[in-house]
């Protein structure tokens, strides 16, 4: 079932209002939070979190910000069509020279999109401060599917993170068919996976020397 939020203009709208809410909002940053992007990236967030809700419109019918640290997303709603939605909030400081955000687990999402009521999505915010001041130059509103692989990769950790390459650099398609996003993450994964096998091989290799290196050596 298509999304009327992302298969419309409205997400476009959505985008709108959380620039204005966050740059209309009177200064929230101190000397101390205004120096490190993780205390700015998370006083962003829970602004954004208070309202969205109200940010999204008509369209949505329930709405939770309640989630554990180490949940899949920050916030969730499900819309009046029964589509449920978990957001990832990302913020990315403009000006930095690199940052490499991770999204999901390939695992956490394969199982979440074998339900194709559910949406994983995210909240791209870039910003920029200037003294105690917050200023959001692009926010980015869009399901993972909508993510080119061009700024995408994958990260060894667990079954692999996807993560953005270079939050500088972020491609979307509107509109870009889930099924065939899929698709190419499995490609993806099938290239990635040989890859990592033969490092495991070489890490393997390694310490089967080491090993053989102590096993001669003689007691001190």
């Amino acid at each position: 079932m298509k999304s009327r939020l992302f298969h419309t203009e409205e997400y476009l709208a959505v985008q709108a209002r959380v620039v204005d809410l966050i740059n209309q909002s009177p200064d929230f940053l101190s000397e101390n939070t205004a120096q490190s992007p993780r205390a700015a990236g998370d006083a962003i967030e829970n602004i954004v979190a208070a309202s969205f809700d109200t940010l999204l419109g008509p369209l949505c019918a329930e709405y939770s910000a309640s989630f554990a640290r180490r949940a899949m997303a920050d916030l969730a709603f499900k819309d009046t069509d029964g589509l449920y939605y978990i957001v990832d909030v990302k913020t990315h400081r403009a000006g930095t020279h690199f940052s490499m955000p991770n999204l999901t687990s390939v695992e956490r999402l394969t199982r979440f999109y074998e339900d194709d009521t559910n949406f994983f999505t995210l909240l791209l915010v870039s910003y920029a401060v200037r003294g105690l001041k917050s200023e959001v130059s692009d926010v980015k509103f869009v399901p993972i599917e909508f993510l080119g692989w061009d700024c995408l990769t994958i990260g060894a950790l667990g079954w692999g993170q996807i993560q953005i390459a270079n939050s500088n650099f972020v491609s979307i398609i509107t509109g870009y068919s889930r099924r065939q996003w899929m698709l190419e993450l499995c490609d993806v994964m099938l290239e990635f996976y040989p890859k990592e096998i033969a490092k495991i091989g070489e890490r393997i290799g390694r310490f089967e020397r080491i090993r053989a290196f102590w096993q001669a050596k003689k007691e001190a």
